[in-house]
């Protein structure tokens, strides 16, 4: 995607989304470009985009119903709760599982303390290079739910909109008074919580990671990913062509027969969760039919109670949208 167009907001969320080149605009916020109040809250396009999208932008003045392609520079992580003391350790852990599992610097990854509930992390696409496409948001999604999900945390699912917006780095949060901080990963798996938000004060200068070799693991994921999205999106259009599911898919039966092996169990069982939930099956059923062969795969039994619930929510979710 060679222009790398995006949005940004100034201001509240709520107001005009701005066509910019994203990337030069990621770095404005990142080097604290002086054309930048960094004394307001600020937003991005978490995705990227081609002409088209200048093309729909021009014509709407609305970011909304396009349905065109979109990459990104970043797959991005959102992890927020309640209690921020557990939202660091769930990003400390996922950190370092992004860490290990793609053989990358520490520096590689950008961690973000967002200000308010959470943190934020992105993993640099330049690692695998996955091209934009029309799922590229769902890729993203089904790619960051598998590898949180293997290290049992919990992350924002509407981060992966198409035209979601994003807390700009460096941006102050208008409730809290603090920034969209930039950490370390040493920072974020050793500091307490008021020593980051001391941090958070004021914005902070950061440079933009610049990986220099690729990762076949990464691109494997990707790869596995996209396969999943492919398949919904084949279920989906059976649906629409028949009225209504008429078969499971390969991988549910495969899954109660065999299990999965652990780079895509988590994959696997929460599809076959959803699949079954396209007959209705009882969440009892379900469970049981599952939960053996997730055992078995070598997942816990709490994560596989939260894979299979969120396959069967995810697909009540879609058929009420419909």
């Amino acid at each position: 995607m060679t222009d790398r167009l995006g949005y940004r907001i100034v201001g509240p969320c709520s107001g005009e989304r701005r066509l910019v080149n994203w990337l030069a605009a990621f770095a404005g916020y990142a080097t604290l470009d002086d054309r930048i109040d960094f004394n307001h809250e600020g937003y991005l396009s978490a995705f990227t985009f081609g002409p088209d999208f200048r093309l729909h932008l021009d014509a709407t003045h609305s970011t909304a119903g396009f349905e065109g392609a979109c990459g990104g520079e970043f797959v991005w992580f959102d992890i927020d709760r309640t209690d921020l003391e557990l939202a660091r350790r769930d990003a400390a852990r996922l950190a370092l599982r992004l860490v290990e599992r793609f053989a990358v610097a520490d520096d590689c990854l950008l961690i973000f303390f967002s200000g308010a509930k959470g943190f934020h992390i992105g993993l640099p696409t330049l690692i695998w290079g996955p091209p934009p496409s029309l799922v590229f948001n769902r890729v993203a999604r089904r790619f960051a739910d598998e590898l949180a999900a293997s290290v049992n945390v919990g992350i924002d699912a509407g981060t992966y909109a198409k035209v979601q917006a994003f807390r700009a780095p460096n941006s102050r949060h208008p409730k809290t008074g603090l920034h969209k901080r930039a950490l370390t990963l040493d920072e974020l798996v050793g500091l307490s919580v008021g020593r980051i938000q001391g941090l958070a004060g004021m914005p902070e200068p950061f440079d933009l990671p610049e990986p220099t070799t690729g990762n076949e693991q990464a691109a494997v994921d990707w790869q596995t990913a996209m396969q999943a999205v492919e398949d919904e999106g084949a279920a989906a259009a059976e649906r629409k062509a028949t009225g209504g599911p008429k078969r499971l898919i390969r991988g549910t039966l495969d899954f109660i027969r065999q299990g999965a092996t652990p780079g895509d169990r988590h994959r696997a069982l929460f599809s076959a969760a959803a699949n079954l939930a396209e007959f209705n099956c009882p969440p009892d059923l379900a469970h049981q039919l599952l939960t053996e062969s997730a055992l078995d795969s070598g997942l816990s039994p709490s994560e596989t109670r939260r894979q299979i619930d969120c396959g069967l929510s995810h697909n009540r979710k879609e058929h009420s949208a419909i």
